[in-house]
């Protein structure tokens, strides 16, 4: 428990220091969301829907895609880093959206309370387990939730090339899709449609690429990571290495191994 514990410290650090960057650089976060409306327009939940949870919220760039398609519904904004939620406020005084600062493993929230739950690139932070089964607990008979997390392969070109420098861990490792599939199975949650085409981030050159992704937030924080900064010829290395990835259009990519999820919650409640 205290090395979890630990971890989610270091992560909500992490988000909290981003808040103020993120805006600037999360052109692939952006364009997830994007991907997930899309998604869960041709996935609703069967019924009325009048309340639902953006999980891990972020700035808050998904509400507006959510409050486009669901207009007449309340919206939850929750993250874990209250500096994202200080932006949520800054950026939307819509009556219908209550931000909330909370635990994606512990929701406070009651039991079959959401018609849906959409979740945008947070998930990958947590136990799949724990955070699918407090969504299906907080989702009614019928409710279903979208989900944009990161696969396995996310970030490899970068893993790659820091393989070259030393062993440290720069890279999260992220869980596969049949894994994702069979925790919200277990959960009581049903895949009904999925996406798996990959998302990247692109940038002129190496210094940028890994800019960006820290100031999203979503830099190494694992145990293994390095605490030193690259020397010179580690970095001529590194960035030798990573040169063999650039496009044709003169950019480097990064890749995000993308999966969306849209899971309905089985008609007949067993909470």
């Amino acid at each position: 428990m205290t090395e979890r514990r630990r971890h989610k410290q270091q992560v909500r650090k992490a988000f909290d220091s981003a808040a103020d960057s993120y805006d600037r650089a999360a052109a692939v976060q952006r364009e997830v969301c994007h991907r997930l409306a899309t998604l869960a327009a041709t996935t609703p939940p069967s019924g009325s829907v009048s309340r639902i949870l953006d999980a891990g919220c972020g700035t808050g760039f998904g509400l507006d895609l959510i409050a486009r398609a669901q207009p007449d519904a309340h919206i939850v904004a929750l993250d874990f880093a209250p500096a994202m939620l200080a932006r949520v406020r800054q950026n939307s005084s819509a009556s219908t959206i209550s931000p909330l600062c909370a635990d994606l493993e512990a929701l406070p929230l009651a039991a079959g309370s959401l018609d849906a739950a959409w979740s945008s690139l947070a998930l990958q932070w947590c136990d799949p387990a724990l955070s699918l089964a407090q969504i299906a607990h907080a989702l009614r008979p019928g409710g279903v939730a979208w989900i944009a997390t990161l696969g396995p392969a996310t970030l490899w070109e970068l893993r790659e090339a820091f393989a070259r420098v030393d062993e440290a861990s720069h890279v999260i490792r992220f869980h596969p899709p049949a894994y994702w599939i069979a925790a919200a199975e277990k959960a009581g949650l049903t895949a009904v449609a999925s996406d798996l085409e990959p998302a990247y981030a692109l940038a002129p050159d190496l210094r940028g690429l890994l800019r960006d992704i820290k100031a999203i937030g979503a830099h190494s924080v694992g145990e293994q990571r390095r605490r030193k900064p690259l020397g010179r010829a580690a970095w001529r290395t590194l960035e030798a290495a990573y040169e063999t990835h650039r496009r044709p259009d003169g950019q480097l990519p990064a890749t995000y191994d993308l999966i969306l999820l849209a899971l309905r919650k089985q008609e007949t409640d067993h909470d």
